[in-house]
Order: structure tokens, then C-alpha cells, then sequence
């Protein structure tokens, strides 16, 4: 019995200790510098004038091998946010709300290439050709946006646009466009609460109508069948291209196709945990940027809110144990209370109470087999007795 008993306890101090301890699929989210306009980038008025300085974003999310990306949505319980300190970029000319409806000749026309856009995986579509986007260093077949392949914008700048080589943007448009072709391609797709399905129009910060610097939505989402990155290995798939002079910030939530153990079931990653359903589970890397904190879930200072560990955070270890005054086995060093561990004269949770309570053991040996409890006491005490006989008892209580 005592052999089972310390397993459960094991069991049960697993559950809630660590309760975010899960098979997660999302591995990361990667915010990777696209592109920053140039003062070339900035002549043209075709697509809409782009301050120079203008970062472009991509937002790719890192799943285990095997799982597929179904939808990204805010519900009532977890918005759908974008942010930034200033307006987000989108083309003018030929903007698109979602990326699979660019056509490929028109990514090399003035600044479309650098819009403002949401996707699962796609980016562009032509002829028999789908292309999906991958990081620029993952993107092996060349470039076709950019330079040569450019028509210069308003102003036919010679060379073409989109052609910075700037340290701070990683490989140049020129080199790498991260896009490339996929043979397994989705379908179904859906999308509400972004384009109106009356007029088609889209007055949010992906559209162009309306400049804006912020998105928040309880009821906005885009679908498909489930898409899988380019690589399988790594297995990225790109969701969101974010065009701004500001510093972005956002809160994104996603449906995944999971397989574990051979059973395939879909999944919500949450980025806010304070509500969480049973079929949601809460991934920190989900909010941008990422907020550090105490990420070991051996002291206090833990939360699963956090998705990067600052090396001061984590301070108080935790103790567990019985935290009630009123047990035999209260522990004033305890700071986690497990209410399981504490015992009490009549119930011990089928542990020997003489071991765990040796003192009261010894109370009960005792002259009338009187016992008190707790031993020492704070605001009350309880006394228990069995007598052999009618004879009188009497008792004194004594404080400090």
C-alpha cells in the first residue's frame, strides 16, 4: 500500500506541477527581414508611395515533421492581432489580402512584391505552377523578383526596384526570393472577417483602402485543406508578410493537424492562455515579441506565458507540501500546498498516519487515549478521546 501510495503521489505532483508539459507541435515562430525599401524603392507612385526604411516581414511557423497548418483565426476568446507603430504598407496597384491570389508576373511589377498580405503556405500562383514561401536562406532556385526582373516602378529606375543589398536584411531580393514550387497543394480554401463578402472589399490593414496600424478581430479567419512546409524536415510555413516603418507586435492562433502515436486530430495553439478550452493549448512562441520571464517550472516565478528565459527571473524554488494549519503534517516550509499530503487523525489517505504523524502516534499511547491536533496550533484546536470508563477528564491548555 505504501509503494502505491508514493506513486500516486508522483503522478498527481506531475499533473500539477507541470501542467503545460505537452506533446506540442510548434517548435517556433520566425520573424524573418524580407526586404528594406531604399530610396529607389521610394520614387514609385504606381503601387503607392513606400517610406524609405520600410522593413518588410515574413512570419513563418516552425511545426514538428508531419504536422500541417489549417487555419490561423481570433475567436471570442483569443483575438487575432497585428500591430505596428506605423501604417502598414499595401500596394495600391495590385495588393492582395491573401497571397495565394497574387499572380507571379505581377510580383515583378513596381512594389507589389512588398505588400502587406496573409497566407497558409501559398505566395503566388502561375500557369500549372503553385510557389510556397520559404526563408530566403532555405530558397535554392534563384530569384525572379527584384532587379533585372523589375520594371523600375513609376519612374523606370534603371536596374529595377527591390534591389537594397543593405547587411541588415540578410541575402537581397535579387539572390533569393523565398519562394518555391510545391507538388502537394491545398485546397478548400475560406477566409471571414477580412474582405467584406458584400463588396469584396477590404478596409482592413491588408487592404489598401484604408491605411491602418493595427488588426484586432474575434472573428476573423483563413483556411484550407492543411498545408506542410516546403521542407519537411523543418517543416516552416509562412503565414503573414508585414510591411511597416514600425516595430510589429502580434497574437496569432492556429488550427493544426496533428498525428501522435498514429492518430490523427486537430489541435488549437492559443497565444493568450487565461481561457483555454480542452481542445486548446497554449504556445507562448504564438505572441511576437517574445516576452521573457522565468521558463523552469521548478520555482514560483514560472509561467508557460513565457517563451524565452531571462537568467534572473526564476528565484523562489518550490517546496511542496501541506500548507493547512489544521493538518498533523503541516510543513511551514512548504510554498506549493498539495491538500493530498495532509493528514489529519481519522484520515490519512490510506497512508500509515502513525508514520507520517509520528507525534500523534504517541499521543495515542497516552494515559485515556486522548489526542490533540494540530500540536503546535494557531486560532484552533482539536481533542479527541476514548475512555474506558464514566471516570471524569479532565485538561489544560498551555500557550507560549
Amino acid at each position: 500500500m505504501k509503494i502505491y501510495h508514493y506513486f500516486f503521489l508522483f503522478k498527481m505532483c506531475f499533473a500539477i506541477c507541470f501542467p503545460t508539459i505537452v506533446n506540442a507541435q510548434i517548435e517556433k515562430v520566425m520573424v524573418e527581414t524580407y526586404y528594406i525599401s531604399d530610396a529607389n524603392d521610394a520614387t514609385d507612385t504606381t503601387g503607392g508611395f513606400i517610406e524609405e526604411g520600410t522593413k518588410t516581414y515574413r512570419v513563418f511557423i516552425d511545426l514538428l515533421p508531419g504536422t500541417k497548418l489549417r487555419k490561423i483565426y481570433g475567436d471570442n476568446n483569443h483575438p487575432l492581432i497585428f500591430s505596428s507603430t506605423s501604417p502598414f504598407y499595401n500596394n495600391k496597384a495590385d495588393g492582395q489580402s491573401f497571397a495565394k491570389d497574387f499572380s507571379k508576373s505581377r510580383l515583378q511589377e513596381n512594389t507589389v512584391a512588398l505588400d502587406t498580405w496573409l497566407t497558409l503556405g501559398q505566395v503566388t500562383r502561375v500557369a500549372a505552377k503553385t510557389y510556397f514561401g520559404v526563408s530566403k536562406q532555405s530558397d535554392s532556385d534563384s530569384s525572379v523578383i527584384g532587379g533585372v526582373n523589375n520594371d523600375g516602378g513609376s519612374a523606370a529606375i534603371p536596374g529595377g526596384l527591390l534591389t537594397n543589398s543593405n547587411f541588415d536584411l540578410g541575402i537581397p531580393l535579387t539572390i533569393s526570393d523565398g519562394m518555391d514550387t510545391m507538388s502537394t497543394l491545398p485546397t478548400s480554401w475560406f477566409d471571414y472577417g477580412i474582405v467584406d463578402f458584400a463588396t469584396g472589399i477590404d478596409t482592413t490593414i491588408f487592404g489598401s483602402v484604408v491605411s491602418g496600424s493595427y488588426f484586432i478581430s474575434n472573428n476573423a479567419g483563413l483556411q484550407n485543406s492543411g498545408v506542410s512546409g516546403k521542407l519537411a524536415d523543418s517543416n516552416q510555413v509562412l503565414v503573414a508578410q508585414l510591411s511597416t516603418k514600425g516595430d510589429v507586435s502580434f497574437e496569432i492562433n492556429l488550427e493544426v493537424e496533428e498525428t501522435v502515436s498514429s492518430i490523427t486530430r486537430i489541435v488549437k495553439y492559443v497565444a493568450n492562455g487565461s481561457t483555454l478550452l480542452s481542445d486548446e493549448r497554449l504556445s507562448p512562441w504564438l505572441k511576437y515579441p517574445p516576452v521573457c520571464g522565468c521558463t523552469d517550472p521548478h520555482f514560483l516565478e514560472y509561467s508557460p506565458s513565457y517563451s524565452c528565459s531571462n537568467s534572473d527571473s526564476c528565484s523562489t524554488l518550490i517546496v511542496y507540501g501541506c500548507m493547512d494549519t489544521m493538518a498533523c503534517n503541516f510543513d511551514p516550509d512548504a510554498n506549493f500546498n498539495l491538500p493530498a499530503l495532509c493528514c489529519y487523525p481519522g484520515y490519512c489517505n490510506d497512508r500509515d498516519i502513525n508514520i507520517v504523524c509520528p507525534d500523534i502516534a504517541i499521543e495515542k499511547q497516552a494515559k485515556n487515549n486522548f489526542v490533540m491536533f494540530p500540536n503546535p496550533t494557531k486560532d484552533k484546536i482539536s481533542i479527541r478521546g476514548n475512555c474506558d470508563d464514566n471516570s471524569p477528564v479532565s485538561y489544560t491548555i498551555i500557550d507560549s
